[in-house]
């Protein structure tokens, strides 16, 4: 098809609210007129993105009676001289500019936080304070209460990791000046959750449709108050609940959770401040264009064609036309937001290629780290330039072939998305067993074993000693329950039979790999003894030391083949092999031609 999609964000965008009613006429949200200037004034400080009272200004120059004074007064030159006053000085002259020159600028979301994660790892602990002073933070208590597992880690400390990357369109503050129109608070337009393997070899990015219809849990509101669950609603509202500038990363979490069935680790929300600056510091980014565009395709509502902005073909975008190629809808394929989201996963690609390629210098890509993350809100959990070198440094080995991107499985339902199925529930199954697009075990390998000869290694499995399962008295004893198979309700199961003889059941969720062939006992010093009493529970367990404290029963295929499925075969115990090639064919990697599979229809 062809042309603008009818609605294509506002639809039950407030279903939140006490008197929203559902529309079928949402108004068409389009992009602002792209004559704007090439270069992006910052959200007013850190109280615009997290709601804080920001703190009183401070005078444009060294603070009287700081250290700086004192080294002055030692040396004989005396205090620093005074700030200009108010009326003039640098501020005032920025601000002159800003009242005089009118901000006509574009709507426009941004992936930048692999080359964010990638600059902050080239950067040295000289920096940490000036961009810890950059990064803001989401508060964690309006996530959900019922949440899948943490996955665990194998013999080798690895465990796979979610990151939920959301391209926040706010409204707020000049920000609405960007989105084309007077809409307060903010929508998600572009989602994508990165699952990075346990191997730490391959990632894969999925892209979730904004107009997907899906369930959303309950969501907790600004007055502290919950919504109600909701079905068959917009994926992109879940953002905007609570019609706050910041957004509603958490309610957007819950909801990818409840889609998945995947715990996501760490949220990031990236908007598009200091976007331009980025792309310009890196040299630009190489992009495709399947054909030329015009102004007029840029903005269908200009009314005229106007002059030719992208060339037909490979070309290198930076700053203004960087953001111009994210937003572009109209004028390429069926002008749908899913094309969009295949040039957007194009870019991304090319930006890390891009990234790579140049190296880590830190003089070079300071400026980048410093605008990157300045448009970060983040999780508190990667709430500071440490924790964001960290997870960087566990991806800085994944070659650029094993970064996919693909988006979850769909078709249209009328003017929304719907999710096909069961291809999305295989996409997310294998995720959760840490196979990859093709099939391929990316869990690191399921309990690895120990060395042969070390008086400091783990001991490797040993059966547990037979006792009469009616002897067993748990007496308190906490133990953690994982499936480490891919069929269903086993933790449940289990959960019972060791509660049923008196042991304490913490939590029970997925383990980190799910192919496990039998069924595990792992423990930690000193409580051998209470992992056999949970042994002898199940039949053909082993007992493993890890050197972690507690007890942890691990699920395996041979536990499954007993209780597993609706069948009672054990044919769902199997770890999923490859996707359908329907769905991982339409996949791209981040090596990929950058002119391939750039649109749609």
């Amino acid at each position: 098809m062809s042309g603008q999609r009818p609605g294509p964000s506002d639809h039950d965008a407030g279903w939140w609210r006490d008197d929203a009613q559902y529309r079928e006429d949402a108004p068409y949200r389009d992009d602002a007129s792209h004559h704007a200037a090439a270069s992006y004034v910052a959200e007013p400080g850190r109280a615009a993105r997290t709601g804080r009272p920001a703190p009183a200004a401070q005078p444009d120059g060294p603070r009287p009676g700081g250290r700086a004074d004192a080294r002055r007064a030692q040396q004989g030159r005396g205090p620093a001289p005074a700030p200009e006053a108010a009326g003039g000085g640098r501020v005032a002259a920025k601000a002159a500019a800003g009242r005089g020159k009118k901000k006509n600028r574009k709507k426009i979301v941004v992936w930048a936080t692999v080359s964010t994660l990638a600059v902050i790892a080239a950067t040295g602990g000289a920096i940490y304070w000036k961009l810890n002073g950059n990064i803001s933070t989401f508060a964690s208590d309006g996530l959900s209460k019922d949440r899948p597992a943490a996955a665990t880690a194998d013999a080798s400390g690895n465990t796979p990791v979610n990151v939920l990357l959301i391209g926040s369109d706010s409204r707020g503050g000049d920000n609405k000046n960007l989105g084309g129109g007077g809409d307060i608070g903010a929508r998600s337009d572009t989602t994508i959750l990165l699952h990075v393997y346990a191997d730490h070899k391959h990632a894969v990015g999925i892209s979730i449709p904004r107009d997907a219809l899906v369930s959303i849990p309950p969501c907790k509101l600004p007055n502290g108050t919950w919504t109600k669950p909701q079905t068959n609603v917009m994926f992109n509202s879940a953002f905007a609940v609570g019609d706050t500038d910041q957004g509603n990363p958490a309610c957007t979490q819950n909801a990818i959770e409840k889609l998945t069935n995947l715990r996501v680790d760490h949220t990031i929300v990236v908007n598009f401040e200091g976007f331009a600056t980025m792309t310009a510091a890196i040299g630009g980014v190489p992009v495709c264009m399947p054909n030329a565009i015009y102004e007029g395709d840029l903005d269908p509502n200009l009314g005229h064609k106007g002059k030719q902005i992208f060339a037909k073909g490979e070309q290198t975008v930076a700053g203004q036309q960087a953001l111009d190629y994210v937003r572009l809808r109209h004028g390429v394929g069926d002008g749908s937001d899913i094309g969009r989201m295949k040039r957007q996963q194009a870019f991304l690609s090319s930006l890390i290629k891009s990234v790579k390629s140049k190296g880590m210098d830190p003089t070079t890509l300071l400026p980048l780290a410093d605008a990157a993350t300045k448009s970060l809100v983040v999780d508190k959990g990667l709430g500071s330039a440490a924790s964001l070198m960290s997870f960087a440094l566990s991806m800085k080995s994944i070659d650029l072939h094993n970064i996919k991107f693909i988006t979850t499985p769909w078709k249209y339902d009328g003017p929304r998305v719907a999710l096909v199925h069961p291809d999305t529930e295989e996409l997310f199954a294998a995720l959760r067993a840490d196979r990859t697009l093709d099939g391929e075990d990316a869990s690191g390998g399921s309990k690895s074993p120990a060395p042969a000869a070390s008086a400091t290694s783990q001991a490797a499995p040993t059966p547990a000693e037979t006792v009469d399962p009616g002897t067993v008295k748990g007496a308190g004893t906490r133990v953690a329950v994982y499936n480490g198979t891919t069929t269903g309700g086993l933790t449940a199961k289990a959960a019972g039979t060791l509660k049923a003889s008196k042991f304490v059941v913490t939590t029970t969720g997925n383990a980190s790999s799910q192919n496990h062939a039998t069924t595990v006992v792992e423990y930690g010093p000193g409580e051998k003894s209470a992992a056999q009493s949970v042994a002898a529970l199940f039949p053909g367990a082993t007992v493993e030391s890890t050197g972690r404290a507690g007890v942890s029963l691990v699920l395996g295929k041979d536990y499954a083949a007993g209780n597993g499925g609706d069948s009672g075969t054990t044919t769902s115990s199997a770890a999923p092999g490859p996707l359908p090639t329907s769905v991982s064919a339409a996949a791209r990697s981040a090596d990929d031609d950058p002119c391939a599979n750039v649109s749609y229809g």
